[in-house]
């Protein structure tokens, strides 16, 4: 029981219904139960209806569904719910990482503009840590390992090489952006279109 409740399987959605952030079935039931948030009954996308706790807690199980099993009986984990008092949407940069990186680069080399595989490249300071450079958005880009390697920890002139374009920190997104990239559950394609 307690791996139901605590993995983030429960989409939640701002008071216009439009997608902000990812909780556990706990952190659901505490919202639900102290009024923040209603769940969301979804029977196919022509029926879908707020349900506030109250109701919540008598609604039947289906088979698809993951249920609790409480002292009073056994209760629906919701898949979608609505924070009846947010309207924002917020906004994030993505995770500094490897693949934010190559993302941010088009898995290009930053230093010969090749079209590269993930496993063709890798990150390259362009300060290397060697000689200070920091782990940041402006100090590394997507090289090919070749290129990497040839580069040891030279700066790019002192290599023979120039940077196609200099690297910067990707803007900030609608975190509905990156909920799309972890969508889970069937309910939540209705509202990460």
């Amino acid at each position: 029981m307690s791996d139901i409740l605590n993995k983030a399987t429960v989409l939640v959605l701002n008071r216009n219904w439009q997608a902000i952030n990812v909780r556990t079935p706990q952190e659901a039931f505490c919202q639900m139960a102290t009024n923040v948030a209603t769940g969301l009954e979804i029977a196919g996308e022509d029926h879908i209806r707020p349900v506030t706790w109250e109701e919540w807690i008598t609604l039947p199980i289906r088979p698809q569904d993951q249920a609790v099993n409480t002292v009073r009986g056994a209760i629906r984990v919701p898949t979608v719910i609505v924070a009846v008092n947010y309207a924002r949407v917020p906004r994030k940069r993505p995770k500094f990482c490897t693949r934010s990186i190559r993302e941010r680069d088009g898995n290009r080399c930053q230093y010969t503009g090749r079209l590269l595989r993930p496993e063709e490249g890798s990150i390259d300071h362009i300060v290397p840590r060697s000689r200070g450079g920091p782990n940041s958005w402006e100090n590394c880009v997507w090289a090919s390992r070749e290129i990497n390697a040839r580069k040891g920890n030279r700066l790019p002139h002192e290599a023979g090489l120039k940077l196609l374009a200099p690297p910067r920190v990707p803007k900030e997104v609608p975190v509905s952006v990156m909920i799309r990239n972890q969508a889970k559950v069937s309910d939540w394609g209705l509202f990460l279109r």
